[in-house]
């Protein structure tokens, strides 16, 4: 059973651009539906005989009661107090937030697709199965890997699935290992899933260069090193040069190397992490393969794995059997990472935009990523230097110190302030090695006219720090909500509705 709960401002319905947006409750008026269905004469069983007892809520489900015109205005307002790819540049650095292209929408919304049951039997989707075995193919070639996984949601989860794959290859040696190695410009995620998957982190320095120090490395390096994770290109933004080195010294002890897929879009179909001695490999396919992302998902995070971590990978997997296809589960199978088979839709997307652009097309993805975000460092070196002097791969990292300690405005002033010019803030504060980093990843899809108006935003607001800091510190102020304090937020958090109105 379901009622609604009355709202006191269902009246004063509010016009696009006010501070302030009624939720769905307040907008709430008993009885309104914003669908109806036609009722029929034909007895049903009722809630109570299908679900047993100690499975039914006690109390009515609250819910708020809309018209499907109040509904949709509702949504549409807040989706107009967002920004995303489709308006304009989105350059968070690290996330490659780039365009998806509408091609891969059409082809993943095919009714032949849409209207699959997951719980199909094999006989019944064989051409599921096989976009599947597809999918996997093109990304162990792109990858340089014998065989993945599709199950992960996500790189968080590609993370986990990663470090299980390592302890299970371990266990079956029978070697109890306790350490994973990571780099101190990693992603944060990276150490949560170390300690979630089991073992203790160990935290290498970067050298002056920002990359891994090989001295710091050899000298952490041991038996009971499970492994390492670390990314290449790395966070900063630069290839690790000494990679070749680092697989060598990591496997001479036993250990297996982990590769974070975040910056997989700098080298495709140019190297390969299988060629540098990657064992294990997670890819976002939201981020490399354009498919959306944000907000919590969708996502994908596929693990692609070495021929001899193979048989531990989650299952069951879609396989080539006999001209057919069929679930096979590997046989010392870590178990399964997703509720059924992944996030299909996505993975759906991914393989549409791997087919489109060919081998030769995703090679030119990374080569306009990497030539996009060395316009833009040479271009702004005046105003914003980089931190590493140097070419980078697909994202910049430059810092704001010369106009903090000149004029007071900080980095996250001048990210703030790039929202009243129209362009999403880049990746503040990381990665943590660089003072008052700014990190840019513009990707392939941004144009050259629309790099020359962001480095042109850049250096305005830049140029404005010099005479008006204080207009700085309120940016944002053209936008549907000015400056929050996200600090206050994240230690305040209000979860529900009931907490907000206590």
């Amino acid at each position: 059973m379901m009622t609604a709960q009355p709202g006191g401002r269902a009246a004063s319905i509010p016009l696009m651009g006010h501070e302030v947006e009624p939720t769905m409750f307040e907008l709430s008026v008993p009885g309104r539906s914003a669908a109806q269905l036609r009722t029929t004469a034909i007895p049903t069983r009722s809630l109570e005989s299908m679900v047993p007892a100690e499975h039914l809520n006690p109390e009515p489900l609250v819910t708020a009661d809309l018209a499907e015109r109040d509904l949709v205005g509702h949504v549409t307002r807040l989706s107009h107090r967002q920004f995303s790819v489709d308006l304009g540049a989105y350059p968070l650095g690290s996330c490659t937030m780039k365009y998806n292209p509408k091609f891969c929408d059409s082809v993943a919304a095919d009714p032949g697709l849409v209207s699959v049951h997951p719980g199909a039997s094999a006989p019944m989707v064989q051409g599921w199965l096989e976009l599947l075995v597809t999918l996997e193919e093109r990304l162990c070639a792109i990858t340089g890997m014998a065989a993945a996984t599709l199950q992960p949601a996500a790189g968080a989860a590609g993370e986990l699935t990663g470090l299980l794959l390592m302890r299970a290859y371990h266990d079956a040696n029978g070697e109890q290992r306790r350490r994973v190695i990571i780099p101190d410009s990693a992603h944060g995620t990276n150490p949560a899933s170390v300690t979630l998957g089991g073992y203790e982190v160990t935290t290498v320095p970067s050298n002056e260069r920002g990359l891994v120090d090989l001295d710091a490395l050899r000298a952490a390096l041991g038996p009971d090193v499970a492994g390492i994770m670390l990314t290449n290109p790395n966070t900063v933004g630069l290839f690790e040069e000494q990679i070749v080195e680092i697989a060598e010294a990591v496997h001479d002890v036993g250990g297996l190397l982990y590769y974070d897929g975040a910056n997989l879009n700098a080298i495709l179909g140019v190297v390969r992490p299988g060629d540098m001695g990657f064992d294990i490999v997670h890819m976002n396919l939201h981020k490399t393969f354009a498919t959306p992302h944000g907000g919590g998902g969708p996502g994908a995070g596929p693990v692609a794995v070495s021929a001899r971590l193979a048989r531990f990978l989650p299952g069951p997997r879609a396989t080539r059997v006999d001209g057919r296809f069929e679930w096979v589960t590997p046989e010392a199978s870590i178990g399964r990472m997703h509720g059924w088979h992944g996030n299909a839709m996505v993975l759906a997307r991914a393989l549409a935009y791997i087919e489109v652009h060919g081998a030769p097309g995703l090679e030119r993805v990374a080569q306009h990523a990497v030539l996009n975000a060395n316009w833009l460092r040479r271009r702004l070196a005046d105003t914003l230097p980089a931190a590493y002097d140097r070419p980078c791969m697909h994202e910049c990292v430059l810092t704001a110190t010369s106009v903090k300690s000149a004029h007071g405005v900080r980095g996250l002033d001048i990210a703030k302030s790039l929202l009243d010019e129209g362009f999403h803030s880049p990746t503040v504060y990381f990665p943590l090695i660089v003072d008052e980093a700014l990190m840019f990843e513009p990707t392939e899809t941004e144009s050259p006219q629309t790099l020359e108006v962001l480095a042109a935003a850049v250096e305005s607001i830049v140029a404005r720090a010099a005479t008006d800091p204080e207009s700085l510190h309120l940016a944002p102020t053209h936008t549907p909500v000015s400056r929050v304090d996200e600090a206050r937020a994240a230690r305040h958090l209000i979860a529900t509705e009931d907490d907000a109105q206590r």
